[in-house]
């Protein structure tokens, strides 16, 4: 096995020099750090992550945790965190929660006795009481939903505005009885964009009734081909419809296509999220794009500077990123 000894006497370098150059430290010149960096490689040097994790320092991996690895949501976020943070020598280690708590816990246990240089979380929605403890040794920050028990930093989309502006437009349509399919209320996201659809079914005095809004699990695609079928049968059926996640948009387009709805003549749709299949389903879905990649790598760039310049992790801090309307052909005027 190669060890730092067999790259420092290639080089005719101390042992010291070829750790820093190759922990990307400024005290080493760039010509060294790269030259270093060229000799690893050509021996096939990996380093020694255990040796450091045993003299109490931190590795390069950044944890990030996800509530569903399948959601595409979840993969594009994983991708640019990933993009991001290897540009900086970090590299991303990734775990499913499936939003159960002790699950979620189990992984942060893991990563703390890794020695993770820090914690990436989409947060599930009520952290164990031993999470709260654990979190006070390693560096961490909340993505797209803010928990309570997570800390005070996070970085996510402007979920109020987003389901306003998704209302809104139905309702500049001429449309009074408009349905809501979103997450529920134990999750921040569930909260915030319920909270957005009901300010513009009140500001426009649209029917405000219970049936019409329908809160389930957000990555339960058949849960919400179920509540859309439900509400086309009833006896007053909507006839628009704001979606307040990209598994349940994916649950109603399925339904709809099976069921042979007509859209937009029997029901305008506004979808949440903005996936490829989404601007050939039917006549093109109207949804709210959603700026994901902006966010991961916002999210990235902020662990980065707390890794290098290490400051109080206690401060509040919230970056909430706006989402964008795209019309397509699943919303049109109300006749």
């Amino acid at each position: 096995m190669v060890t730092a000894k067999d790259v420092a006497e290639r080089l005719q370098v101390s042992i010291s020099t070829v750790g820093r150059a190759l922990a990307d430290d400024n005290r080493i010149s760039v010509d060294t750090r790269q030259r270093v960096r060229e000799a690893a490689a050509d021996m096939g040097y990996a380093g020694n992550s255990a040796a450091r994790i045993v003299r109490g320092q931190s590795s390069n991996l950044v944890g990030l945790i996800v509530p569903d690895i399948r959601n595409s949501f979840y993969a594009n976020v994983a991708h640019q965190l990933s993009v991001t943070l290897s540009q900086y020598g970090y590299h991303l280690m990734l775990a499913e929660s499936g939003d159960d708590r002790s699950t979620e816990l189990r992984h942060v246990r893991d990563l703390v006795a890794g020695k993770a240089a820090a914690l990436i979380a989409v947060p599930s929605g009520s952290p164990h009481p031993e999470l709260v403890k654990l979190l006070e040794s390693i560096p961490h920050v909340q993505l797209l939903r803010k928990q309570q028990g997570w800390g005070e930093q996070c970085f996510g989309i402007g979920d109020n505005e987003a389901l306003r502006e998704a209302t809104a437009h139905l309702a500049q349509l001429g449309h009074t009885r408009v349905a809501y399919i979103g997450g529920p209320l134990s999750l921040s996201t569930g909260s915030e964009r319920l909270r957005g659809y009901r300010s513009v079914v009140r500001d426009h005095q649209m029917a405000d009734e219970p049936e019409l809004q329908n809160l389930i699990p957000p990555a339960s695609p058949d849960g919400a081909a179920k509540v859309v079928r439900e509400l086309l049968a009833s006896k007053q059926p909507p006839t628009g419809l704001v979606l307040g996640s990209v598994q349940l948009t994916i649950g109603v387009l399925d339904a709809l296509t099976s069921d042979t709805t007509a859209v937009p003549h029997r029901l305008s749709i506004v979808g949440f999220g903005d996936e490829p299949g989404f601007s050939w389903w039917g006549p093109g879905l109207t949804t709210m794009t959603l700026p994901v990649a902006a966010a991961a790598s916002s999210c990235a760039l902020w662990v980065v500077d707390r890794l290098r310049a290490p400051t109080d992790n206690s401060a509040a801090y919230t970056a909430l990123m706006s989402g964008r309307l795209q019309i397509r052909g699943s919303t049109a005027r109300l006749d």
